[in-house]
């Protein structure tokens, strides 16, 4: 795969996350002066959950606990991070050199954490985190490289 194409892919991944994680947030906002344990206890039977498994235990743990200034400072953190991966996006799309060590520096943050959950709780989900995070930081390590050695600063 030439090197372009993948700063692109990354760019749509980082687009993808970005709008994922705002319209996970507006869905919190659409919680605010409701019952939250009631709505996550429909949820985990709609989806024919056990509750008294252990993540569908915690889900509705979370949503004993949440309350609307809870919901609102989620949902601003949710609009915080989508508003950076959007602002990635864009500068990996036009080549931007910022743009690159954000996402090298931002995926070597991650690449501990998902180690560490995967000590604990190893699936494929984070098993695939870990490598797509690796593949990203060792793809923007080649390009930032690549500049470098070109003379771009």
């Amino acid at each position: 795969m030439h090197i372009r194409s993948g700063v692109r892919a990354v760019a749509a991944l980082e687009a993808a996350k970005g709008v994922l994680v705002l319209a996970a947030g507006l869905g919190l906002l659409s919680l605010l002066h409701r019952d939250v344990e009631d709505v996550g206890e429909r949820i985990v039977h709609h989806f024919h959950l056990d509750p008294a498994r252990h993540y569908p235990h915690i889900f509705l743990r979370a949503a004993d606990h949440l309350t609307d200034s809870r919901i609102v400072l989620l949902a601003a953190g949710a609009a915080g991070y989508a508003i950076v991966r959007l602002i990635e996006a864009y500068g990996l799309w036009q080549d931007r050199r910022w743009a690159e060590w954000l996402s090298a520096l931002s995926g070597a943050f991650y690449i501990p954490f998902e180690i560490g959950h995967l000590r604990h709780h190893p699936t494929w989900l984070t098993w695939g985190a870990l490598v797509v995070n690796v593949l990203v930081v060792m793809l923007m390590c080649a390009v930032l490289w690549r500049s470098r050695r070109r003379g771009k600063v």
